[in-house]
């Protein structure tokens, strides 16, 4: 299955817990001001590439702990998406993913409740740049959360991680 992605950082220590593969996909349309990735936005713009080639880059690397979906915006390509966590979950590796959406919105759009299901952690919320704090542990401002999917999903309500 194919995935527009704007590119790959192998083995990253900012993007969640552990070291993870980040895919950064392209196309966002929160075009957030500050945004710490511009140049992910265009719709049209970036790579096509298999999520199966993906899975296996991951795979060639016995270090990684995850893989962190972050963008543009995942939760536009979600088929593709859950296509990558399947394959990559299968190998015991968690999904974190990056959203401009806040989880209340999330889970009412039925695509991406299913993949927000395939996700450890969920860090939600537009960027927005007068609460930008270079203090946050993995978020780029104070609105955004880190959101523990599975006691959200048993809770009914947004639960915020502990890390």
């Amino acid at each position: 299955m194919l995935l527009r992605i704007a590119g790959i950082i192998d083995d990253s220590i900012v993007d969640g817990p552990g070291i993870r593969m980040t895919v950064f996909v392209q196309g966002c349309t929160h075009n957030c001001p500050g945004c710490h990735n511009p140049q992910t936005h265009s719709l049209d713009g970036g790579e096509l590439v298999d999520t199966e080639d993906i899975a296996r880059r991951a795979f060639a690397n016995p270090l990684l702990d995850g893989i962190t979906l972050s963008g543009g915006e995942p939760f536009l390509q979600c088929e593709a998406l859950c296509d990558l966590a399947d394959r990559v979950s299968a190998h015991g590796l968690d999904i974190i993913a990056y959203t401009g959406f806040v989880w209340e919105k999330l889970i009412t759009m039925p695509q991406a409740l299913v993949l927000a299901k395939k996700c450890r952690y969920i860090i939600d919320g537009p960027f927005v740049e007068e609460k930008k704090s270079l203090m946050l542990l993995f978020r780029g401002s104070e609105n955004q959360r880190i959101i523990d999917v599975a006691a959200s999903l048993e809770s009914g309500r947004a639960v915020c991680a502990e890390l």
